[in-house]
This record gives C-alpha cells, sequence and structure tokens, in this order.
C-alpha cells in the first residue's frame, strides 16, 4: 500500500479488557507505529480509552453523561502518560491534541491544528487525537472516534485511515448469526441500508459498531480516500497489509 501519512484508529474494546487499559495490546500498536515511522510513514494516533482509563481509578456510573465527561477528563492524562511510556522505549515522543466537530467545521480553527500538526509530524513526533469528550456531550452520547478518524484523514493530509477494532473485517452478513458469512475483501460501494442500519456496540466503553465504520468509510471514498478495517487483538493483518502490501485478512475500502 503506497502512502506517505496514516491515521490509525484504535477503539475502546480494543485498549480496554476486564474493565481496565489493555497495555498489552497498547504496546503492540506503539511497535508497529515505530516500524512504520522507521520506514519514513507519518502517523496520526486517534485513540479511545480516555473514559476506560479514569474508571479504572474513579469507577463512577458510565451510563450518566457527566460522569462519562468526568472520566474522560480523569483519564485523558492517564491514558497520556501509558502512551508516553511504551513510545519512550522507541525514542519516539508523542503529544495530546483534543478536537470537538466545532474544531473541524471552522476553516481558521482547522488551519490552525493543521498547522500543528505538520509540526509534530515533521519533527518525528506521534498526535494522539480524541475528540474532546468532556465538551462534546452529545458526541460522547451517540457519537464515536470512528467518524473523527475519517475527519483527521480528510483534514490533515492521510492518504489512509486504518481502523483497529473487534470487528476484523466487513462481511456479507452477520458472523456472529450466520457460520457461513464471508469477508469482503474490497468494497467501493456502501448502500443506504447498511449506513442506516442500527449501530451495535459489543463493549461497555464502545459506542460505535460496524454502522460508524461504514459511515467513515463512504465519507472517505466520497474524498477519494482509502480505509482498511482490521482487528486489533493481534495486528498480524494490519503488519502485513501496511508494511508488506500483502492484505491476509480485513476489508479495504477504495474507489
Amino acid at each position: 500500500m503506497d502512502f506517505s501519512r496514516v491515521v490509525i484508529k484504535v477503539g475502546s474494546h480494543v485498549l480496554t479488557e476486564n474493565g481496565k487499559v489493555a497495555r498489552e495490546r497498547m504496546l503492540d500498536l506503539v511497535e508497529l507505529i515505530a516500524k512504520l515511522m522507521q520506514n519514513g510513514k507519518e502517523v496520526i494516533l486517534v485513540s479511545s480509552g480516555a473514559v476506560s482509563a479514569g474508571f479504572t481509578v474513579l469507577p463512577l456510573n458510565r451510563r450518566d453523561i457527566g460522569n462519562k465527561q468526568a472520566l474522560a477528563a480523569i483519564g485523558q492524562p492517564l491514558l497520556l502518560k501509558m502512551y508516553q511510556e511504551k513510545f519512550a522505549r522507541y525514542n519516539i515522543l508523542c503529544s495530546q491534541v483534543l478536537l470537538s466537530a466545532a474544531d473541524l467545521d471552522s476553516k481558521k480553527r482547522t488551519a490552525l491544528a493543521q498547522r500543528a500538526l505538520d509540526t509534530l509530524l515533521s519533527r518525528g513526533v506521534v498526535p494522539i487525537i480524541n475528540e474532546n469528550d468532556v465538551i462534546a456531550t452529545e458526541e460522547l452520547e451517540f457519537g464515536d472516534n470512528d467518524q473523527l478518524s475519517a475527519y483527521v484523514a480528510e483534514n490533515f493530509g492521510a492518504e489512509l485511515l486504518v481502523i483497529l477494532s473487534d470487528i476484523d473485517a466487513l462481511y456479507d452478513k452477520d458472523p456472529r448469526k450466520f457460520t457461513d458469512a464471508k469477508v469482503r475483501k474490497e468494497v467501493s460501494f456502501i448502500s443506504k441500508e447498511e449506513l442506516e442500519a442500527p449501530t451495535t456496540p459489543n463493549n461497555e466503553f464502545a459506542t460505535g459498531g460496524i454502522v460508524t465504520k461504514l459511515k467513515a468509510a463512504h465519507f472517505l471514498l466520497s474524498k477519494g480516500k482509502k480505509m482498511f478495517l482490521a482487528t486489533g487483538f493481534g495486528l498480524d493483518d494490519v503488519r502485513s497489509f501496511l508494511l508488506d502490501s500483502v492484505q491476509k485478512g480485513g476489508t479495504l475500502f477504495r474507489g
């Protein structure tokens, strides 16, 4: 796969295990990013996990929006500290960038963010982006980082978005219900019915499901960009795709 700048989005389900941040999976992700950077690629990371990180030190009821906002505020620095420690093993600096939908709706704010990210990437620093959950109440309740990562890829000059999820690919039917479900290896069109299906999050910390990923892919396809959906539970498929240009698993969305 030919690209110079990639956005990698990792979901809450991948980063969370038994109510805590899954440190080994985080380390695997950091190692992958380090290898990509060694190969001359620029990487922007969109990471979920702030709420679950906050929950590890203050177990509030996550169904309450006010509590979720508080957990995000507590969890953001904890999550960043975990990433800092792991990136430091590879002598890589990382940084935190919090964005809201309003930031990307404003040309002025978007231009400021573009300048900041370009500066970070040119210095070999990994920007770690998350939605500003403390103030984005509607997005926190109904939204997700799939949509955010698609807008980041479009606005910050990435040719490719990679979504690492508990969903390992797009299937022709629900693989949890049908044993004969087959992976759709490559997709260039997403139907209205698929985009309007109800969301089905599988994890108490997650807010998305396959539909939010399809919406992200649909947006990027309309912009002439690519998206790759793969499992975050073991990174063999995404390593093969990004480092060796071989698609073993997952689904590639491209026009």
